[in-house]
């Protein structure tokens, strides 16, 4: 039980024996300055209409009649009705036994046991390379699904290939010209093709693996061949990217596949006709999109146009209502900055087709702008328009690129800046938190080698650490729940790399001011075991990002 949730249960007490309504929700901050306490709740403003009482009475109430904990060294009332908690110093310090117990799970809970949600992210069209904003969704995505996965959710990661459609036949004749092109002849790209060098790389790969010039058949053959070869390269070369980010999808989905060939598109249009929300206008098949109440789309939307085509909106339909919500309750997409549109339009499908409103969520991955040194720079050999996850990886490597992505919410434009990332110095925010966690197992080394003996953790006296700076890391320390538990759910992995930020920024000023190893072993043996669950939370949070916990730097 985290220490808000035992004030929770000090509060409910105090209600109890003060005669006033019960709290269904104690919300509890870490109030900015010390004066204010450890703690502080509002409780007492959220009850003052079910009470019939000023908030400053129920707050007075609250305080009056609070209870005994070892927690707790006294509350106050402050300003229009707050409840300032300030905890014991003893109790504090004793707090370490727990979370040194707990290791590696500590911070994990079962919140989310029962949840069972399918996350996709990435999807990145099979059509090029991936790029920078396409890292910053996969550091997000992945990162994401681990914090859920600590509260205790059950979660599918999933990629979705697009490899249908006007894209994939524009990819299949650009490839077809590129091919040709390999093979000596003059062939010119289509018009809405994919000039990058990339395909002439891939037309040398296939020509080197004995794949044919000319391919029997009619024009649709042609096509399918060179587009299935294409994506089929495309998509290894994706899934070698991200492995190397340390992304590795649960299920790799196919449009063609999983969706088109089974008819789902049809069955869905069916469904919604059944349903009464389709209309035939100007020769197309409209979904009645402004009827779903609550959606919040401001029009209409096609299904099958008027040559007969399904929408690519109809097979995205079909495929979240049939293969994504297959086994789960909980459905989030991660989508590029030019998705906004979609996200009404699919949210009113869904509840048109029975899912509730919240079964459905989309999450906007803001555009990343790089930079050197403040400059905006351009890095890519193959095609200056666009810049490589690849090449953003082989210059900062894996832990500063998603370190990075996780230093602002998702849905605000990031600016990378590549010199900050590869900086060794507390400007760069993933260096500052992983450097915090090699002292600490820079002095474990010392310990080792000079052969203190050092006891079991429960043997140790914690009381010791009663210094402030001591008092303020392992408060911070006893938030880390808390702060892994809002960020689950909230949906916003930057909140760890944040709070990491933070609790780096206490350790390193305590380290530098405060000796370790030295000759009072009660004090030692206390700051060794301080310092031991700095470590595991920094290391146990940066698990979550995806990130390594180095032991040398």
């Amino acid at each position: 039980m985290t220490v808000t949730e035992r004030l929770t249960e000090g509060v409910r007490t105090a209600l109890a024996a003060a005669g006033l309504p019960v709290a269904d929700d104690c919300a509890w901050e870490v109030p900015r300055q010390a004066e204010h306490g450890d703690y502080a709740t509002n409780v007492a403003m959220t009850l003052a209409r079910a009470a019939k009482r000023p908030p400053r009475q129920i707050a007075d109430a609250l305080a009056k009649n609070f209870p005994a904990m070892p927690e707790v060294a006294r509350v106050e009332v402050a300003g229009p009705g707050f409840l300032n908690v300030f905890l014991a110093p003893a109790w504090t310090a004793g707090a370490l036994h727990a979370i040194l117990a707990a290791g590696a799970a500590y911070g994990q809970s079962a919140s989310h046991a029962r949840q069972r949600t399918r996350l996709e992210f990435v999807s990145a069209n099979p059509t090029g390379p991936l790029v920078i904003v396409n890292a910053r969704a996969a550091a997000v995505g992945d990162s994401l699904a681990r914090l859920l996965r600590s509260q205790g959710a059950t979660v599918t990661t999933e990629f979705y290939v697009n490899d249908a459609g006007t894209q994939f036949e524009a990819l299949a004749r650009s490839f077809e010209a590129r091919v040709r092109q390999e093979f000596g002849e003059s062939a010119a790209l289509p018009e809405n093709g994919y000039p990058g060098e990339y395909l002439a790389d891939l037309a040398r790969e296939y020509r080197a693996a004995g794949g044919p010039r000319d391919v029997p058949g009619d024009e649709r053959a042609r096509l399918e061949h060179f587009g299935r070869w294409a994506v089929e390269r495309m998509v290894e070369q994706q899934r070698r990217t991200l492995a190397a980010y340390g992304v590795d999808f649960d299920v790799w989905s196919s449009e063609q596949r999983d969706v088109r060939d089974r008819g789902l598109a049809e069955k869905a249009v069916q469904e919604l006709a059944a349903r009464g929300l389709t209309y035939e206008q100007d020769g197309a098949l409209w979904f009645r999109s402004t009827a779903v109440e609550g959606a919040g789309d401001d029009q209409d939307r096609v299904l099958r146009r008027r040559t007969g085509e399904l929408s690519y909106f109809a097979v995205d339909i079909a495929f979240h209502h049939y293969v994504k919500f297959a086994g789960v309750d909980h459905v989030i997409d991660l989508l590029g900055p030019d998705h906004h549109g979609h996200v009404p339009r699919m949210r009113a499908a869904m509840q048109a087709l029975g899912h509730p409103p919240e079964a459905f969520e989309a999450l906007i991955i803001q555009l990343v702008t790089l930079l050197r040194e403040g400059q905006p720079v351009r890095m890519s050999k193959r095609r200056g328009e666009f810049v490589l996850m690849e090449e953003l990886l082989e210059e900062v490597g894996r832990d500063a690129a998603r370190f990075t992505f996780l230093t602002r919410r998702h849905d605000s434009p990031l600016e990378f800046d590549l010199a900050v990332a590869t900086r060794q110095s507390s400007d760069n925010p993933v260096y500052y938190v992983q450097y915090a966690h090699a002292r600490i197992r820079s002095i474990h080394r010392q310990v080792a080698e000079q052969g203190i003996n050092v006891p079991a953790w429960r043997d140790v006296d914690l009381t010791p650490l009663a210094a402030t700076e001591e008092q303020a890391l392992i408060k911070r320390l006893l938030e880390y729940p808390n702060l892994v538990a809002g960020a689950a759910r909230a949906h916003e992995p930057h909140r760890v790399a944040y709070g990491l930020t933070e609790l780096a920024g206490l350790f390193h000023p305590y380290y530098k001011t405060h000796r370790v190893i030295q000759d009072d072993r009660a004090l030692m043996l206390a700051r060794l075991a301080l310092c031991t669950a700095v470590g595991q939370v920094i290391a146990n949070g940066l698990a979550l990002l995806g990130v390594s916990a180095p032991e040398t730097m």
